[in-house]
């Protein structure tokens, strides 16, 4: 669910081979483009692109083994009820695997913390529930699957590198934020160029955290 650009559908086809079967679901039509378009090893399963919502699977009752979920449910507003619609979709014997972030676990050093925390909390608006990670084992354990298991994935970035996610956050952030919450667009590009020259003092971190649980 949130297939994106196919990457992970690509190489989830991979390792599930030929005798099985990838289901990208995906409610942008651009990115179902781009995924179609990506070029898919010899051997890989066959992938089935689909327009869909978390909360509307266009998938049958429990007609798939897995169901990955990667930087999604905290961009939906009614996360129990999309919860309910992936264990409606699971095998009895199947797996889901829940990929978010907490943005309060974000450090990020800057020349003027202050203005960095005016900007981050003007970011929080690009999303539904910024901390959602914390409320996910309740959340799957009253959807009726069972108690997850969770790993956390950090992110870590020492200096500026323009190939890391850090520098590509940078640009969302200067796309998103300017006319929220007070912040202006001189002060977004101050902010952006202040991280820029940082060079070498730049550090970025960030935490992912992996949720898998059994449907039960």
């Amino acid at each position: 669910m949130g297939a994106g650009p196919g990457f992970l559908t690509v190489e989830m086809a991979a390792e599930v081979g030929p005798d099985g079967l990838v289901v990208a679901v995906e409610p942008s039509e651009a990115m179902r483009a781009l995924a179609q378009a990506r070029e898919v090893p010899a051997g890989a399963a066959p992938i089935e692109h689909r327009s869909g919502e978390a909360t509307a699977l266009p998938l049958a009752d429990a007609s798939v083994n897995v169901l990955t979920v990667t930087q999604v449910y905290e961009y939906v507003a009614e996360v129990p009820a999309a919860l309910a619609e992936a264990r409606r979709v699971l095998s009895p014997d199947g797996r889901i695997f829940v990929l978010d972030t907490d943005w309060d676990s974000l450090v990020w050093h800057s020349a003027d913390p202050a203005r960095m925390r005016r900007i981050l909390t003007a970011w929080d608006a690009h999303l539904v529930d910024p901390a959602l990670p914390r409320r996910l084992p309740r959340f799957l354990r009253d959807a009726g699957f069972g108690a997850p298991e969770v790993r956390v994935l950090p992110l870590l970035t020492v200096g500026w590198d323009e190939r890391s996610f850090a520098a590509g956050l940078v640009g969302l952030v200067e796309a998103f934020v300017p006319g929220r919450d007070g912040v202006d667009a001189d002060e977004v590009q101050a902010w952006a160029a202040d991280l820029r020259s940082l060079g070498a003092d730049g550090f970025f971190s960030l935490n992912r955290y992996l949720f898998l649980a059994d449907r039960r």
